[in-house]
């Protein structure tokens, strides 16, 4: 007697094309080895490793496919949040009434963590932004740090000392953590330093309070030159780290137009040209 066809274990095979065959399934024997996660001598089946494999590459396509178009880019610098001016952070504004950090003509953060100080500044300019410390509102003798936009396009934290109109860069450089960048015509930089450092010429503690210099100009070729206007604004107090608060400071075309004296003169001739002369 012969046996019949259905009797042998023959594998299916599926016809993917002229002359491609594929085995997808085996004897009932492998199959249940192959199921049960171990060959014949108890190592891994073939078939549930090329599962994993192909489930693992599939979700890996998926994620860098798909995900990963709908992930939101990554901001290599954070903006400046001016809603924390005056709460968790010191600001100061130099411009026109109502600008941010992105807007004035000159800007200053400061905030306390831990044993550190953290700055940022941003400037309208395409050069360098700087903060110095003095004892006196005047230049001469002050510890700076600056922020300089070099032909690279990178911008880096340098520490400078002012020797009467000019600035020396000193080779200490207290600052850390140091990001910074050019964008839309302005230059802009975050850093930390240490709130108590030995006191030295060219280093101040910042545990104690100072005026603060504000001051920012062109660079060439990563040198910064004379700062954009001829009299830098300068803090009308002297700025505690540990105390918070959100200055604004009118740009000198505001100054004016503010000023008492410059809104009675437009009164008096307001009136003048109303009245006619006699």
């Amino acid at each position: 007697m012969h046996p019949t066809m259905s009797s042998f274990p023959l594998p299916l095979l599926l016809l993917l094309g002229p002359e491609l065959w594929i085995e997808v399934s085996s004897s009932p024997t492998d199959d249940s080895a192959l199921r049960g996660g171990h060959g014949e001598h108890g190592e891994p089946g073939h078939k549930e490793h090329h599962k994993d494999s192909y489930s693992t590459f599939a979700s890996e396509f998926l994620e860098s496919r798909y995900l990963s178009d709908d992930a939101p880019p990554v901001d290599p610098f954070a903006r400046i949040k001016v809603i924390d001016c005056g709460v968790t952070k010191g600001c100061v504004r130099y411009g026109k009434p109502g600008c941010d950090a992105e807007t004035c003509d000159y800007f200053l953060s400061y905030r306390r963590i831990g044993t550190d100080v953290e700055f940022e500044l941003s400037a309208d300019t395409d050069g360098w932004v700087a903060v110095g410390f003095s004892s006196d509102k005047k230049m001469g003798g002050d510890d700076v740090m600056g922020c300089v936009h070099d032909d690279n396009g990178r911008v880096r934290i340098h520490h400078f000392y002012n020797v009467g109109q000019w600035a020396k860069e000193i080779k200490r450089n207290p600052a850390r953590d140091e990001e910074g960048v050019f964008d839309n015509g302005r230059v802009t930089c975050r850093f930390k330093r240490p709130l108590y450092v030995p006191r030295e010429e060219t280093l101040v503690d910042l545990h104690l309070s100072w005026y603060y210099l504000f001051a920012w100009g062109p660079a060439i070729q990563g040198s910064i030159t004379r700062h954009d206007i001829d009299s830098p604004p300068v803090s009308d107090h002297m700025i505690s780290i540990y105390k918070y608060v959100d200055v604004f400071m009118p740009s000198t075309a505001y100054q004016t137009f503010n000023s008492p004296l410059c809104l009675l003169l437009i009164v008096a001739l307001t009136f003048y040209l109303l009245m006619g002369t006699p």
